[in-house]
């Protein structure tokens, strides 16, 4: 009867129009204070240590790097990196516009946060070369999806939060099950440009996709931190938060230059000699290659007590090979130039490093209250206080849920019904897809994996493959009416309506309902990585 009660006083407020958050907390404080032997005094406790819960500090800086990343022109560079890269297919263009959703779901970890930034330009550029809008926009809702699948994830995040799993193993797993799902929705546009004789790029030669690349790698490179940092054992996964949304606004402000101060200002300008932009980039490229070398040896020397892995080695292997870059580079691009002339095209450069840094510092005060920086900061702490709203509401209601041991009745109704782990995981996909067409997918996400996962653990499903296999449902309920979020934001950038994304967007679900049945019965898709670098989840029941 309690059971009926308390999920009759979530559902009834949520349908009453009642926000995810005053549905969760609010039903959680009355069932406690009418018909729990559990103290008020709880309500005050649980709030408070889901407030301290040191993994979620990892969202509001997630939020903010890809909020920096999403303002900034890394979107344009990765779309103009994927069109190199897989243009020239039949279909090419809109395969390049899934691989950029990909590489900026890497970036950002969330789905609205890809559709807008990869959508804006992809779709146009899309629509140039002959592709209906329709179809570019189901694309794109489909793709955007992947933005909680490849990891860094917000909603993993939650997940880990609300389960008590390791935030590192989920983001190991979401690598291969997101490869996949990418490559799946690009084998599809690949058939149905077959079909429908759609349009090439052409093919620009790898040079374009080494220039392309470098133009994206301060982007790229994030991925690079973010994953390496955590997995070489050199901070945290909230710690990498805190690093990458510091390096987002780096990039950002001071390399990019596509917001604050300092926006639309080149590094190099039309009346530089060709000489001294030789040595300038010449350097650039030195110091640039130092750096990454340095950072890519730390990560993977960590803990190594090696006397080829001290610090000292590092920077000088980092040094004598940075200096290779800059010769190579002036003897190629260099006016017959010999290695001799090195230093003078380097010293030719120096009036352009003077003019880029004297600009650096004299604008960083202004850096922080330009209005780019502010209206960013905002926006990323306005989502992030609706998160965390949300969570510590939910975590509340987890704990009633605990203190009742709702999930462990549960558990005896199923298995004396005779649920095994195959039948429960339809149960469960079920369960999770028709919740996700109605809400939100953290929301959702914090109400059912309380009530699953001790189910899950005593159907001895593994606790990292049910968190992907509940992210996957999220990805799907992101782009099912009447609440699919995707679905608003591309009718948003595109100027459809709802009824005719939906249209758009249902071919490519389709895609996402095969994956979503491979990722469910294959469990080694989602283990495997995990399991083979940090070894299996241990949940005490």
């Amino acid at each position: 009867m309690e059971i009926a009660i308390l999920f009759l006083l979530v559902f009834g407020l949520l349908f009453a129009g009642a926000p995810v958050a005053i549905s969760l907390g609010l039903s959680s404080v009355l069932f406690i204070a009418f018909f729990s032997r559990d103290s008020m005094s709880s309500v005050a406790l649980q709030l408070f240590t889901a407030s301290q819960n040191y993994t979620l500090l990892a969202i509001p800086f997630f939020v903010l790097a890809s909020a920096f990343m999403s303002t900034g022109g890394v979107a344009q560079r990765l779309v103009r990196f994927a069109i190199a890269s897989v243009g020239h297919f039949r279909g090419g263009l809109a395969m390049a516009s899934v691989l950029s959703c990909m590489l900026f779901a890497a970036l950002s970890g969330s789905s609205p946060a890809t559709v807008v930034a990869i959508g804006t330009i992809a779709i146009a550029g899309m629509r140039q070369v002959g592709y209906s809008k329709e179809f570019a926009a189901g694309i794109i809702a489909n793709a955007g999806t992947l933005g909680i699948l490849i990891p860094p994830s917000i909603v993993m995040v939650v997940y880990a939060a609300a389960t008590d799993v390791s935030v590192g193993r989920m983001f190991l797993a979401g690598i291969i099950p997101g490869l996949i799902a990418g490559f799946m929705l690009m084998a599809a546009i690949y058939v149905m440009a077959r079909i429908k004789k759609l349009p090439a790029e052409p093919w620009k030669g790898f040079l374009e996709i080494v220039e392309a690349g470098k133009d994206a790698g301060w982007g790229l490179f994030l991925i690079v931190i973010i994953l390496g940092g955590i997995y070489g054992g050199v901070f945290t996964p909230t710690e990498a938060a805190a690093v990458a949304a510091v390096y987002a606004f780096l990039v950002s402000i001071y390399i990019y230059r596509d917001m604050g101060p300092l926006k639309g200002m080149r590094w190099v300008e039309e009346t530089d000699s060709r000489r001294s932009k030789t040595g300038f980039l010449a350097s650039v490229y030195g110091v640039s290659f130092l750096l990454v070398f340095l950072i890519l040896a730390f990560f993977a020397t960590d803990g190594v007590e090696a006397a080829w892995a001290s610090l000292t080695s590092r920077v000088i292997a980092g040094v004598v090979l940075a200096i290779g870059v800059v010769i190579a580079y002036t003897l190629w691009r260099g006016e017959n130039a010999r290695a001799s002339q090195v230093p003078a095209y380097l010293l030719a450069g120096v009036p352009i490093w003077y003019r880029n840094l004297k600009a650096n510092i004299l604008r960083t005060p202004f850096c922080l209250s330009h209005a780019d920086t502010r209206q960013t900061t905002v926006s990323a702490a306005k989502t992030t206080v609706m998160l965390m709203f949300i969570i510590v509401n939910a975590l509340l209601f987890a704990h009633v849920l605990t203190a009742e041991r709702i999930p462990q009745a549960i558990t005896s109704v199923m298995i004396d019904a005779g649920f095994n782990w195959f039948t429960f995981l339809i149960a469960v996909n079920v369960l999770l897809l028709i919740g996700g067409q109605f809400m939100e997918p953290s929301g959702l996400l914090l109400i059912v994996a309380p009530v699953v996962f001790p189910i899950a653990m005593e159907l001895g499903v593994d606790p990292i493959h049910l968190g992907i296999i509940m992210v996957v449902n999220m990805e799907i309920g992101m782009i099912t009416p009447p609440i699919g979020l995707n679905l608003f934001v591309t009718s948003g950038i595109t100027g459809m309506s709802l009824v005719k994304v939906v249209r758009a967007a249902a071919p490519f679900v389709a895609v996402l309902f095969v994956f979503l049945i491979l990722v469910t019965y294959v469990p080694s898709i989602s283990t495997a990585l995990p399991y083979w670098l940090m070894g299996p989840e241990i949940v005490t029941r």
